[in-house]
C-alpha cells in the first residue's frame, strides 16, 4: 500500500469516526445516566473563546452550572452574557492561572458562592506557532501558561471538589503533540522517554526539571540538539508535561475513598479552527469540545489517568 493510499484511508477512518460522534451527540442522556443537576458546578478556564467557550456551552446545555474564567474580565462577561441570553446557567469570574493572588481570590469566591465545584476543565493555554513555524521565542510563556497554569489550578481546586457518589472530574485539554512515543513528534532522548513512560519513575520534580532543562536550552540556544519534539516544540513540551502530570495526579488520588473520588484525564481536541491555530484547523470548536464534555459527564466514570481523543482512549 502506497503512502498516499494509507493517508487517504486514514482520512476516511477519521471522517467515519467524526460522523459516529456527531450521531452520538444527538442521543440525550437518560434520567438514570444523569448524575448531575443544576447544582453541579463546572469551572472552565479560558472559557471566553474557542474550545473553552464551546465546552462551557455544551456543559450548560446539559444542565450544569458553568463558571467560565477569563483573564480579561470584560471579555469573560460578554461571553457569559451570550449564554445567559440563551437561557443557560453560565457565569464569569476573572482569573489569571499564573497569579497566586488571583487564584486565592477565585477559590474564596467559589467556596462562598457555590460551596466548591464538581468539574474542572483546564483549557487555558497559549500557542505562538502556526503552519510550519517552530519559533521558541515565547517558550517561557507557553510552558508557564500551559503546564504551570494547569498545575496551579489542579492544586488549588482539589480541596474544593465536592464529595459525591459519581466522583468529581478533572479534564485537561492537551494534545497528541505531547505524546511520549508519537510517531512523528516523539522525544529523541531515549533515557528521558523511558523515565516518562514508567509511571513508577515519574515525579513532579522530574516533570519540572524536564521543562526547566528545555527552557535553559532555549536560553542557551542549544535546544535544537536536545532531542525535543520537532513540531511546535515549546507547545509539545508543555503538553508532554500536562499529560505526564495528569497520570501522576491520578496515581496520587487513586486511594481516595468512595464518595470522595476525583477522576482526572486529559484529551486531544484535534486540530480545531480557533484563534490558537490561526483558524487553520480541520474540525470545528463544537467537535473539538465534545470529548471534554463526554469525559466530564460520563456516568460511572471510574476511569482516571488516561488520554483520550474522539471519545476513545489513546496511548501516551
Amino acid at each position: 500500500m502506497g503512502k498516499s493510499e494509507k493517508t487517504e484511508r486514514a482520512k476516511e477512518r477519521r471522517e467515519k469516526r467524526r460522523q459516529e460522534i456527531s450521531l452520538l451527540r444527538t442521543i440525550p442522556y437518560s434520567d438514570h445516566q444523569r448524575w448531575w443537576s443544576a447544582e453541579t458546578v463546572a469551572v472552565v478556564t479560558g472559557g471566553n473563546r474557542g474550545i473553552g467557550f464551546e465546552i462551557s456551552k455544551q456543559l450548560a446545555a446539559h444542565g450544569v452550572t458553568v463558571i467560565l474564567t477569563s483573564r480579561d474580565r470584560s471579555v469573560g462577561l460578554e461571553a457569559a452574557k451570550v449564554f445567559q441570553e440563551g437561557g443557560l446557567n453560565v457565569f464569569c469570574h476573572q482569573l489569571d492561572v499564573l497569579d497566586t493572588a488571583s487564584i486565592i481570590e477565585f477559590c474564596d469566591w467559589l467556596k462562598e458562592n457555590y460551596g466548591g465545584l464538581d468539574i474542572l476543565i483546564n483549557n487555558a493555554a497559549v500557542n505562538f506557532n502556526q503552519g510550519s513555524d517552530n519559533t521558541v521565542e515565547y517558550a517561557s510563556q507557553v510552558i508557564t501558561t500551559n503546564y504551570y497554569g494547569t498545575k496551579n489550578m489542579i492544586q488549588a481546586m482539589i480541596p474544593l471538589m465536592k464529595p459525591s457518589a459519581a466522583g468529581a472530574r478533572i479534564v485537561n485539554v492537551s494534545s497528541r503533540l505531547g505524546r511520549i512515543n508519537g510517531r512523528r513528534n516523539k522525544i529523541d532522548d531515549v533515557i528521558l522517554r523511558e523515565k516518562f513512560s514508567n509511571l513508577d519513575r515519574v515525579t513532579e520534580e522530574l516533570i519540572d526539571q524536564t521543562v526547566s532543562s528545555f527552557l535553559q536550552q532555549v536560553q542557551d540556544g542549544t535546544w535544537e540538539s536536545g532531542g525535543w519534539p520537532k513540531t511546535f516544540t515549546d507547545y509539545s513540551v508543555s503538553k508532554l508535561a500536562v499529560n505526564t502530570y495528569t497520570r501522576l495526579v491520578a496515581k496520587m488520588l487513586s486511594d481516595r475513598p468512595e464518595g470522595q473520588k476525583i477522576y482526572i484525564n486529559c484529551y486531544c481536541p484535534g486540530w480545531v479552527k480557533t484563534a490558537m491555530t490561526g483558524y487553520a484547523g480541520n474540525i470545528s470548536a463544537e467537535e473539538g469540545a465534545d470529548t471534554a464534555v463526554w469525559l466530564a459527564l460520563l456516568p460511572d466514570l471510574a476511569i482516571t489517568g488516561k488520554f483520550f481523543a474522539e471519545r476513545r482512549e489513546i496511548s501516551f
